[in-house]
């Protein structure tokens, strides 16, 4: 939906309708509207795919995430749909040709849910709007409960035959009508989520707790209309309110904690602007939408406002944020003629950007699909846990029903509400947050730090990684030389022969020259007949008439020195020698700033260093010394590379791989674990785990050390909920919890476990 034509989406409390509004339907197949939460693809066939990214109101476990891809399954041109329960994200590949977008939508509402597209300011609307619902809902449940205790309290303090039996039936029905706003109102969503799986034929978590708030209504009812029958004499709509609240209150907790675990991932998705100012060929500024911008448009972007695409200052000087984009903290000066990113912002005063890139084609783009990938996907141990899920409701439900029978033999007034404590105590919500929470929760912590996550599932085995192997080149080493040495033969001026090697290389767009012009003081003289040879070098004649030469050795008619390092000389022309003299210039990488810093945080963490690189054996051992690498090999190609990896592998160790080179992109691929830095090439990133954004090395160790941190919480929030139903369900099973203890334990496991889980993000 563009900036131009919002949608109006359907207030009602309920399940929203199948059928969407006319305009609302128009505005989501308008392609030009998704362009920022739909990606295209062109297949082997040369069929266009779409790949669209939701937003989902109403979802709170892992059966809500199967009751929506069930029901979008079945829809003919859906290629894939998947749902995050943790995220509250759903992404789908549909073939636009076989289905609308506007048809997946009503899909999703006729399971009962609402989708909207995921970087549409709608989206976020839905969220608030969720959130503002299951406050209203709560606050309605607290307020009757504390009106139904009051009433109640009379009751349970006064003794036998006290208080008169008009005044308890009149006592009773008050409490009755007060419970009514309670099951017509705050229960709704219980009653929903239950009705919705079992329309899909599924169960879910709402499905127990549907039928005891069922239950326990319908017995207080009928005790409260004819007491002494069969279910006893205490209607017990106290504890029915009292554990409605728990579990709303439980759920909004829960819901604005799992925000607050992908805030990060979510302020990266809406960091584009919906209209920006174009300028016309007079200079005119006119508002446009994003999605209509092209490349070469000129626009103003406000101070404040995020650019919309990739693109080149014109006009005016500023500041721009790109924390969220590069992990760079600090603002980055920007005037005219330098580059911006699509999606960074610009802190301090309006300018004027000529666009170079826009959608698929921006930084931002990619990162942005990363995002999604991480927001949809779910990891292994998530796919398990969820399996686990279904067989637990069942199981459930056969022991709720296995303890009526049990106690209507032995305490038939007892027995519908030891029942009812049964299906409320059991918490797979838990289970099935345990893992999903803290993922999301330390992916989104990474995002803030620069660091984006492609798969999930990495941070179990990075945890794991026992081996850290680095490529040489553009890894530890900067993607340029510098100058290590300078050296001329006794008795010749060497101020004035780097003065002049300085002079001549910045004549030179050669790598070497531009090193070598950038590490001396600028020299000035005055060069004629300049001639550049590509491979040997350049030659320039100077003031006197002397020809002067600076490029390979042999060339320059210098004797080779057996470095192992680049080397460029300076000589000048002469039938009788250098009479003049000579300088020779020696060039070698420059290690990373943070390189020994990575390096000893990742041996601190018990981790063993290795070093293969495709450059010289001298130099990669050189700097395997100078780092503290014991295992260095060189003049490795990428086969060689992989065997490695393959003969570590066999050994029973967990290989981490950082590379950056499109070389690199195989044994990336082979790794356990991978790190790619943002400089490299895009092969090497699409086949890496974790792409640092900003190429900083110290960011392996410190995601690592996270990935350790989180598994830890994981693993707690496993056990915390495998122990809670161990020791809860036999209880209610001895009818030794009460409905309203029920109701308050369960809302606290799922509650604790998300909590436990925001730990992963600090």
């Amino acid at each position: 939906m563009s900036a131009q034509t919002p949608a109006v989406w359907p207030q009602g409390r309920g399940a929203p309708q199948a059928a969407l509004a006319p305009g609302v339907a128009a505005a989501l197949d308008d392609e030009a509207a998704l362009a920022g939460s739909t990606r295209w693809r062109t297949l082997d066939d040369g069929k266009r795919e779409g790949e669209t990214l939701f937003a989902i109101e109403g979802i709170y476990c892992a059966a809500c995430a199967g009751i929506i891809e069930s029901a979008l399954r079945v829809v003919p041109g859906v290629a894939q749909a998947e749902v995050n329960a943790a995220s509250r994200r759903l992404q789908v590949r549909w073939d636009p040709l076989r289905v609308r977008l506007s048809t997946l939508v009503e899909a999703v509402q006729r399971a009962g849910y609402r989708a909207l597209p995921a970087q549409r300011e709608d989206a976020y609307a839905a969220l608030r709007r969720q959130t503002r619902t299951a406050l209203w809902r709560l606050f309605v449940a607290a307020f009757c409960m504390m009106q139904v205790m009051m009433l109640t309290l009379p009751v349970y303090v006064a003794a036998p035959g006290e208080i008169a039996p008009d005044l308890l039936a009149l006592l009773r029905w008050a409490t009755w009508m007060l419970t009514l706003p309670v099951m017509l109102f705050s229960a709704g969503p219980f009653f929903g989520g239950a009705w919705r799986a079992l329309r899909q034929r599924r169960i879910g978590m709402d499905v127990p707790v549907a039928i005891g708030i069922a239950a326990t209504f319908a017995a207080g009812t009928a005790v409260t209309f004819d007491p002494g029958g069969r279910f006893g004499a205490e209607p017990y709509l106290d504890s029915l309110t009292m554990f409605v609240t728990f579990l709303l209150a439980g759920r909004w907790l829960e819901l604005r904690a799992r925000a607050r675990s992908t805030e990060a991932l979510d302020a990266l998705l809406l960091r584009m602007p919906d209209s920006v100012e174009r300028l016309d060929a007079d200079g005119v500024a006119r508002p446009v939408a994003t999605a209509r911008l092209r490349v070469g448009d000129r626009i103003r972007v406000a101070a404040g406002q995020a650019f919309p695409g990739d693109g080149t200052l014109q006009e005016g000087r500023t500041q721009v944020d790109e924390a969220m984009l590069s992990g760079e903290s600090r603002p980055l000066e920007r005037a005219p003629g330098d580059a911006v990113i699509g999606g960074s912002l610009n802190l301090n005063a309006p300018v004027v950007v000529v666009l170079g890139a826009l959608g698929d084609g921006t930084r931002y783009a990619q990162i942005v699909d990363l995002v999604s990938r991480a927001l949809t996907e779910r990891p292994a141990l998530v796919r398990a846990t969820d399996r686990i899920a279904g067989p637990f409701l069942w199981t459930v439900l056969a022991l709720a029903a296995a303890a009526v029978a049990a106690w209507s033999v032995i305490d038939p007034p007892r027995a519908l509400w030891v029942g009812v404590a049964v299906l409320i105590v059991t918490c797979p919500c838990a289970l099935s947050l345990a893992a999903p929470a803290a993922l999301l929760s330390a992916a989104g912590a990474l995002a803030r730090r620069g660091v984006l996550v492609q798969r999930l599932d990495a941070f179990e085995t990075l945890a794991r990684s026992d081996i850290a192997c680095f490529d040489k080149t553009g890894t530890l080493t900067q993607d340029r030389l510098v100058l290590a040495d300078v050296h001329w033969p006794d008795g010749a001026d060497g101020a004035e022969l780097k003065s002049r090697a300085a002079s001549l290389a910045a004549l030179s767009r050669h790598p070497l020259s531009v090193a070598l012009a950038a590490a001396l003081p600028a020299g000035r003289h005055a060069w004629r007949e300049v001639a550049e040879l590509p491979g040997q070098g350049i030659e320039a004649t100077d003031a006197s008439g002397r020809r002067w030469r600076l490029g390979a050795p042999g060339w320059a008619g210098v004797a080779r020195t057996p470095t192992g390092r680049p080397t460029v000389c300076l000589a000048p022309l002469a039938a009788a020698g250098h009479e003049h003299g000579y300088a020779r210039f020696e060039f070698d990488e420059a290690l990373r700033a943070d390189a020994p810093e990575a390096l000893a945080a990742l041996r601190d963490q018990g981790v063993a260093l290795r070093l293969l690189s495709g450059d010289a054996s001298d130099s990669v051992h050189a700097l395997a010394a100078k780092v503290g690498i014991a295992e260095a090999s060189g003049d490795a190609s990428p086969q060689d590379k992989l065997d490695a990896l393959a003969r570590w592998q066999r050994d029973g160790h967990c290989v981490l791989m950082a590379g950056d080179g499109l070389n690199d992109a195989p044994v990336l691929a082979r790794a356990d674990v991978s790190f790619a830095l943002a400089h490299g090439s895009a092969l090497a990133q699409q086949r890496s785990d974790f792409i640092v954004l900003g190429s900083r090395l110290a960011e392996i160790p410190a995601t690592r050390a996270r990935a350790v941190h989180t598994m830890g919480i994981v693993r707690k929030n496993l056990l915390w909920a495998a122990m809670y139903n161990a020791v809860c369900v036999p209880l209610a099973l001895v009818g030794w919890l009460p409905a309203w203890a029920a109701g308050a334990g369960m809302a606290g496991s799922s509650l604790l476990v998300v909590l436990n889980a925001l730990r992963a993000g600090r």
